[in-house]
């Protein structure tokens, strides 16, 4: 027998229960009524307490649980009143001042908002840890993946979600949405940087990252949940599209896009994100299939799955979502949906389909099992509230020299004529320039403070490859910098020229017309030709870029990538103080017409998948 959450006891029937509870009213054991709650004792077994907790939640409360706000649609008071599993921020979404302490007093504000309400639930804070804790100035910005691909030293990685975890708990934020898993296959994919190779075992051996990052126990004060992304087939769409239709086959999906998820499911990753692109023209975010069937059921994911961004808007491919929409992504296994801005009308709507019986109990009551399950195993009943002896070492050196060594390892050495590199460190003179060679920002990529990141000689703190190269030199060297290649002359032993992209995410990141050098590159590297100064050129990119025609001119190519915040970890291997053993993990096509171009096509690229130089010891 059951007791309702009245003053007076009933015995409840089938029918009555289920008109309550579609009512919203809570059903409790009885026991509970002079005891401390079940779900409140710490040293209960997680399935107890989970059972004990829902036991006493109503329908609002367990739909709120599902649902994740912007932190700028939901104030901490707006929060708990709606009961919200979760707030978020996306890029850029910062609280003022934008510091560790900052964000601490923000998630703080939350959790005292939610751990006050009558079952006193609290909030998980999920932000993107891209490439290290990105939305917070002053933390350690590590390699973008393809850089950390081409380093192929995955338990270099996993220490570098140890890293990325440690300051993003000193914030308040546990859970981080990464690692982006996908393997890219078309590199005019402006994503094609979050992935580390276009062959699945390149992020299969990377996915230890989300062991750097949960660490031993999710409830330990450095760790936070990891979450694998984007589920599934984000890097085979069809002209490298971002969002667009993946069109291959079950096989070809098995086997390309879902072993690094099987892997990340055997790391014991706590969530999963969805994908926004579609899958033979059907979206992800409503695929029963790919997400109950597969994900949950053939790989016995027992965390929880997250949407992306508005991903439920997307279904029926109109703007805002429908109750049909709603009804579908739920049902096709999403348990916490990401509506930043329009949490209110998500769960009255959701409210709706699940009394008009469009959305079974039971799919509500699997997507909260499996969503408090992780917030107990996090620790959060407990301590919901920021651990702030963490901040001492955020942005620490050692910190940085974890992300300086992860630069020195993803440098791959493409051309090296005439012995050019390393550079002699004493009685030389050296021109620099280039626009990403003072340019933090540009080497730090997108998904650096803001979504998109932004240019800037100081906009993170740091090392630009120009400061690594001036601190680098020796006695005797002189080292003059001009970024448009003005006072280039013979004078001078050796020019450096630091070209490649500018800062980008996601869909304005997409090249369909070609991956050349921009106007200004290629003006920068006719003045260093016309000098007659050998000359080496690092590019700074998300992807290879079609360079195949300034080759004959050049002496030396390094793919440094996107390196980060530590751009002097580029200096120590042009100085040779660290031997390049980079290896590409994208094969670097001839041309932009090559595109797609992937390791056992046929096609012959300009530099094969796995290529990259040392220097010569003698």
């Amino acid at each position: 027998m059951l007791l309702l959450r009245t003053n007076r006891s009933l015995r409840a029937t089938p029918a009555l229960l289920a008109g309550l509870l579609l009512a919203g009213t809570a059903l409790v054991p009885a026991a509970s009524a002079s005891a401390l709650p079940l779900y409140k004792n710490p040293r209960a077994p997680v399935s107890s307490r989970v059972q004990d907790l829902m036991a006493r939640m109503t329908l609002d409360d367990k739909i709120g649980q599902m649902t994740e706000a912007e932190r700028q649609a939901a104030t901490p008071a707006q929060a708990a009143s709606a009961r919200l599993g979760s707030i978020l921020s996306g890029g850029g979404s910062t609280p003022t001042p934008n510091t560790p302490a900052g964000w601490a007093d923000m998630v703080d504000a939350y959790q005292r908002a939610a751990t006050s309400t009558g079952l006193g639930i609290p909030i998980v804070y999920g932000a993107d840890t891209v490439h290290g804790h990105n939305n917070v100035y002053g933390a350690t910005v590590f390699p973008h993946n393809i850089g950390l691909g081409a380093a192929n030293d995955p338990r270099l990685v996993e220490k570098i979600g140890a890293v990325t975890a440690s300051e993003a708990a000193a914030t308040g934020v546990k859970w981080g949405f990464a690692p982006c898993l996908c393997v890219a296959r078309d590199d005019r994919w402006g994503r094609t940087y979050e992935s580390f190779g276009e062959v699945p075992r390149n992020a299969v051996a990377n996915s230890v990252v989300i062991e750097g990052m949960q660490g031993r126990s999710l409830d330990d004060r450095t760790s936070i949940m990891a979450t694998a992304k984007h589920y599934i087939g984000d890097g085979g769409t069809t002209g490298g599209v971002d969002q667009g239709n993946t069109q291959i086959s079950l096989d070809e999906l098995r086997r390309v896009h879902l072993p690094p998820f099987r892997a990340a499911v055997d790391e014991g990753v706590g969530s999963v994100m969805i994908s926004f692109n579609s899958w033979n023209g059907v979206k992800d975010h409503g695929n029963k299939f790919l997400i109950t069937d597969l994900l949950k059921g053939e790989l016995h994911f027992s965390g929880y799955v997250i949407s992306d961004w508005d991903g439920i808007n997307q279904i029926d491919g109109q703007p805002g979502f429908t109750a049909a929409e709603v009804s579908q992504a739920v049902n096709a296994g999403i348990d916490m949906v990401m509506v930043p801005y329009d949490y209110q009308q998500f769960i009255t709507t959701l409210r709706a389909e699940v009394q008009n019986g469009h959305v079974p109990m039971s799919r509500i009551n699997d997507a909260n099992r499996r969503i408090l399950t992780k917030k107990f195993q996090l620790g959060l009943f407990e301590h919901p509230y920021t651990d702030r002896s963490l901040q001492r070492d955020f942005g620490s050196a050692a910190h940085r020299a974890v992300a300086r060594q992860a630069v020195r390892e993803s440098q791959v050495l493409l051309k090296n004529a005439h012995g050019v590199l390393p550079l002699a460190k004493r009685d030389n003179k050296i021109f620099v320039a280039g626009k990403n060679a003072d340019d933090m920002g540009n080497q730090a990529g997108g998904w650096t403070l803001t979504w998109q990141g932004q240019s800037g000689a100081r906009v993170i703190p740091g090392s630009t490859i120009l400061d690594g190269i001036k601190a680098g030199a020796g006695k005797g060297t002189e080292v003059t910098y001009d970024r448009t290649g003005d006072g280039i002359d013979s004078s001078f032993e050796v020019a450096v020229a630091v070209v490649g992209e500018t800062p980008y995410a996601e869909g304005q990141g997409d090249r369909p017309n070609g991956l050349g050098l921009d106007a200004e590159d290629l003006a920068l590297l006719g003045k260093l030709k016309a000098s007659g100064v050998p000359t080496v050129v690092v590019t700074v990119s998300g992807r290879p870029l079609d360079i195949t025609g300034l080759l004959p001119s050049i002496d030396g190519l390094v793919a440094a990538w996107l390196p980060g915040s530590e751009g002097a970890g580029v200096a120590d291997v042009l100085y040779g103080d660290y031997n390049p053993t980079g290896r590409l993990s994208f094969t670097w096509p001839r041309s932009s017409s090559q595109e797609p171009i992937n390791v056992g096509d046929g096609k012959q690229g300009l530099f094969p998948y796995g290529y990259g130089l040392s220097y010569r010891r003698h």
